[in-house]
């Protein structure tokens, strides 16, 4: 099976900051990973960064063969990468069927066949983006995402603040997106023992490197390992103080890959865009 994300050797952070070092990882086409760690280890500066919207100090990506490290994230977006960041990154004025139809791409995945993986959507396709419940934007994120048709999704951390009936429906439709339908995807959870159910392999991070990767099902069963890693004996994380670290107190602007009313700001990367946030250009990298 072809390899459709590589990364290898790779070192990313915010300002002089480096948050990830020396991180390689692969993943197949139609296959999925579960990406774990602790608060603040990494998880979502990995996912910026393979997105584009944090500084890289050096190592590759690759999709599908081609180094996608000097490209700006829209660029990304059109290479094939979606992206479900922890923002419910939608248009709030305008209506469910407006959201997906103003970013949808020629594919599979079609405002129809968001529907028929979240019925509820289709109960609330006349309804504003403001009127849904939580679960009801979180599902709409994703199908924002998927009517994209994007080769790899990135999901970070799409069960967090719902409600356990919410939980369960989106695992489903996280199940029957990476089993069923075969889209490559990259989910970033808390939850591991959700998480791990429904991915093929799984990595985890701490301190900004990898320190487990492999078979989803072999971690699951390993309590130790969980416990050892993530602090969890029965799946879920325990409640503890979250460590001060640049990947907790980051946030990062959604509209670079899917435009919304709740983050219109200029698309940031590694290859010279300006942080709003900052004023300061990152350098240009020759990849």
């Amino acid at each position: 099976m072809a390899e459709l994300l590589e990364i290898e050797r790779l070192s990313a952070g915010y300002g002089e900051a480096v948050v990830l070092a020396d991180v390689s990882l692969t993943l197949a086409e139609g296959r999925s990973l579960a990406l774990l760690g602790r608060n603040g280890m990494g998880k979502t500066t990995l996912v910026d960064a393979i997105v584009g919207v944090v500084r890289r100090f050096g190592g590759t990506i690759r999709l599908a063969g081609r180094d996608i490290g000097g490209l700006r994230p829209d660029q990304r977006a059109r290479a094939g990468i979606g992206w479900v960041p922890q923002e419910r990154n939608i248009f709030r004025s305008l209506t469910v069927h407006e959201n997906l139809t103003a970013v949808a791409r020629p594919g599979a995945w079609t405002p129809a066949a968001v529907y028929d993986l979240f019925p509820r959507l289709a109960e609330r396709r006349g309804n504003l983006g403001h009127q849904l419940s939580g679960g009801e934007q979180q599902m709409l994120a994703i199908g924002r995402a998927l009517v994209l048709n994007p080769r790899l999704v990135l999901l970070d951390e799409p069960l967090e603040g719902l409600a356990p009936i919410i939980v369960e429906e989106l695992i489903a439709a996280l199940g029957r997106i990476t089993r069923r339908e075969g889209l490559s995807a990259i989910l970033v959870e808390q939850n591991a023992d959700k998480v791990l159910g429904v991915t093929d392999q799984a990595v985890v991070l701490e301190r900004g490197a990898v320190v487990w990767a492999g078979d989803s099902a072999v971690l699951r069963a390993d309590r130790a390992v969980l416990e050892r890693h993530l602090g969890v004996a029965d799946g879920r994380p325990r409640r503890a103080g979250v460590a001060s670290h640049p990947d907790v107190a980051s946030r990062t602007d959604a509209s670079a890959i899917v435009p919304s009313d709740a983050a219109a700001a200029e698309p940031r990367s590694d290859c010279g865009e300006v942080p709003p946030d900052t004023g300061t250009p990152f350098p240009r990298r020759g990849r």
